[in-house]
């Protein structure tokens, strides 16, 4: 049985949090519709929490520097992609 499950956010945050982008497998089914500018993946609230308590977050590229900075704090690209806020 699959529920589909909106993943819009693309932050980079999102993805190093644990959000659902970040849980998204190789073999997922995702329906990426571009005029509602939306993507859906189709998994269950119940597979979704398991990935989540199993999840780790990936190792930063950078440690220190300008990417550094970039990678903690950059804002979505609906928001300007800014790191200052």
């Amino acid at each position: 049985m699959s529920f589909k499950k909106r993943i819009t956010s693309f932050r980079t945050q999102i993805f190093l949090e644990g959000g659902p982008i970040g849980l998204v497998q190789n073999g997922d089914i995702i329906t990426i519709d571009i005029q509602k500018r939306k993507m859906d993946v189709q998994l269950s609230d119940e597979v979704l929490e398991q990935r989540r308590k199993n999840w780790t977050p990936p190792a930063y590229k950078a440690d220190r520097g300008v990417l550094y900075k970039y990678l903690k704090n950059v804002q979505s690209a609906s928001k300007g992609c800014v790191t200052d806020e």
